[in-house]
């Protein structure tokens, strides 16, 4: 994968009829189901059947499993996410027609103008943030447009195509297609070096956000003042001058400031304040980082017309995403949970927010390491951030994209663990970890298996183990 350059956009009503490599993913059948709710016509294949597959072909999308030259007979624009190889049979064939090829950033960005865009962007915490501004401007009756990275907990979809006026993104940086999205607001949660592979330095990596702030449209920049990276980009663009900063956080200088946290259990709550105007902020998911991301939340909302009370009764109702501290089940006293946390950061706010709400009980963490380079980048860090648990189970590599790096496993992150005090087993082989923490949790436990790859099957199969015990 490389850094992708904005290309231009069309009206989204002139590019069809459409098809989705790749549609069953949580981004791209977002897109789709809104180009369907357009009334452009949309198909789409995938390698694997899925619940998102389905759901769209209930919605009108015409679908396929498997990747076949013939499922692009009438399209005239091919969308194509970032996990498709130049060899994919479909992409191959829409080169030779000679087809309009965007990658899925421009099908979303296409769907943004003539919206007030808002793109949310940061090494951690993208999705929530996404899912608590438009949860909180659909419950203020915006009825904004969005799509976000996972599924709402409380509609189990991903995407809406909304009769307001605003349309928020989560914006992806692992590839700079983040520069792509129109947008009035961009908020940055935070921003600590990843994607090395495709940027090349930290430098490189800070200096792609800085860009993206820094674009014409751009009016308003929301900034996490409590993050070194995001509070460095909010005082270079201060000092620019080009566009208004709104920063937020726990420091007493924020514009959005929260104080007195309450971070017991899961639920937390804070006070928050913005100029003159004092309120409690209290939320359904736990964790510090979710207040920063709700008070992200709150001051998007401000910035778009609605007002305080409006906005903290939305944000009360935010239940979460699907795989962000997601409850799975409850068995014989042990609660499970899964969490898409893959980057040490995630892991550390994660973990910190699985302590506070295990109470007297054992954190037993399940962690799936998320790409090789990935992994050989931050084995020590991981090994560190998984630490905090009681116990920690670790898997091999999910590859994605990648192909195999020699020497490169999940061995790595076991061995880190042990030298930074943990106390953990590797397990190779995903499909023995349902069994493995069968063998090892007891009454009184909290279990979270932990990536972005498919260890979240290991909840509900453990769950039944549980069950026949």
């Amino acid at each position: 994968m490389t850094l992708r350059e904005p290309v231009e956009l069309a009206d989204p009503h002139t590019i069809g009829p459409v098809h989705f490599i790749a549609v069953g993913g949580a981004g791209m059948s977002g897109v789709a189901r809104i180009y369907q709710e357009l009334g452009v016509p949309t198909s789409g294949s995938d390698q694997v059947d899925s619940a998102n597959l389905r759901s769209l072909s209930e919605a009108g999308v015409r679908t396929w499993v498997g990747h076949d030259p013939s499922h692009l007979d009438g399209a005239r624009t091919v969308v194509v996410s970032s996990a498709i190889r130049p060899d994919n049979p479909e992409l191959v064939e829409a080169r030779r027609r000679g087809l309009r090829i965007w990658h899925r950033s421009a099908g979303l960005a296409a769907l943004m103008l003539n919206h007030d865009g808002v793109s949310v962007c940061g090494t951690h915490g993208k999705t929530t943030t996404t899912a608590m501004i438009a949860t909180a401007l659909t419950h203020a009756g915006a009825d904004p447009s969005y799509v976000v990275g996972s599924p709402l907990a409380a509609t189990g979809t991903s995407a809406h195509l909304g009769h307001g006026t605003a349309f928020v993104v989560e914006a992806d940086e692992s590839d700079g297609s983040f520069l792509q999205y129109p947008s009035q607001i961009v908020v940055v949660t935070n921003v600590e070096a990843d994607h090395l592979d495709n940027w090349g330095t930290p430098q490189a990596y800070f200096e792609g956000f800085l860009r993206m702030a820094s674009r014409a449209q751009v009016r308003y920049v929301v900034a996490n003042i409590d993050d070194p990276g995001s509070g460095e980009l909010a005082h270079r663009l201060q000092d620019s001058g080009h566009v208004q900063v709104v920063t937020y956080g726990e420091a007493t200088g924020a514009d959005v400031r929260l104080s007195e946290l309450d971070l017991e259990g899961t639920e937390v709550s804070a006070t928050l304040t913005a100029g003159r105007t004092e309120g409690r902020l209290q939320l359904q998911v736990p964790g510090r980082h979710n207040l920063a991301n709700a008070a992200a939340a709150y001051a998007v909302g401000n910035l778009l017309g609605i007002g305080s009370q409006e906005l903290l009764a939305g944000l009360a109702s935010f239940a979460g995403t699907l795989r962000r501290f997601q409850l799975i089940g409850v068995r014989n006293g042990i609660r499970i949970f899964d969490d898409y946390a893959h980057h040490p950061t995630e892991i550390r706010a994660t973990l910190g927010a699985a302590r506070r709400a295990a109470g007297e009980g054992r954190v037993v963490a399940c962690f799936q390491p998320h790409l090789y380079t990935r992994t050989r980048d931050f084995a020590t860090e991981f090994g560190k951030a998984l630490a905090l648990a009681d116990r920690v189970l670790v898997t091999d590599v999910y590859a994605s994209r990648e192909d195999p790096i020699p020497g490169v496993s999940g061995r790595l992150v076991e061995d880190a663990v042990e030298a930074a005090g943990g106390s953990s087993r590797y397990v190779p082989d995903k499909g023995d970890l349902p069994a493995a923490l069968a063998e090892e949790v007891r009454p009184g436990d909290l279990v979270i298996t932990l990536g972005a790859g498919d260890v979240t099957l290991v909840g509900p199969i453990l769950l039944g183990l549980l069950d026949g015990r």
